[in-house]
């Protein structure tokens, strides 16, 4: 019934950029902080960035200015512009949402309601 469903994904050069979405459904959408969350190969979840129900942001500082948020509340959908991406970034990358305004910058399943498949980024030459 509720899903968040990421895409986007991909094999990408250093240097080069992918747009990720994450549809969701089953719930009010603009009632919710999202939150993109990573996992490197071999390592835990990593925070990334978040986007409040006033559409606020708050991205992680080392990917400030070369990763964006945004949200399309008509369409349901969640988005993550990645550019200039490094090796480092490659890892699979999951959409969380959590109700009504939220800040904290926590990468553990168990404090969002929802949470999505990921979608996988490999950036290798």
């Amino acid at each position: 019934e509720v899903q968040l469903v990421e895409s986007g994904g991909g094999l990408v050069q250093p240097g080069g950029s992918l747009r990720l979405s994450c549809v969701a459904s089953g719930f009010t959408f603009s009632q919710y902080t999202m939150t993109w969350v990573r996992q490197p190969p071999g390592k835990g979840l990593e925070w990334i960035s978040n986007i409040g129900v006033a559409h606020s942001t708050y991205v992680e500082d080392s990917v400030k200015g070369r990763f964006t948020i945004s949200r399309d509340n008509a369409k349901n959908t969640l988005y993550l512009q990645l550019n200039v991406l490094q090796t480092d970034d490659t890892g699979r990358y999951y959409c969380a949402a959590k109700k009504g305004p939220y800040w904290v910058k926590d990468s553990r399943r168990e404090a969002y309601d929802y949470w999505g498949q990921g979608t996988q980024v490999t950036v290798s030459s």
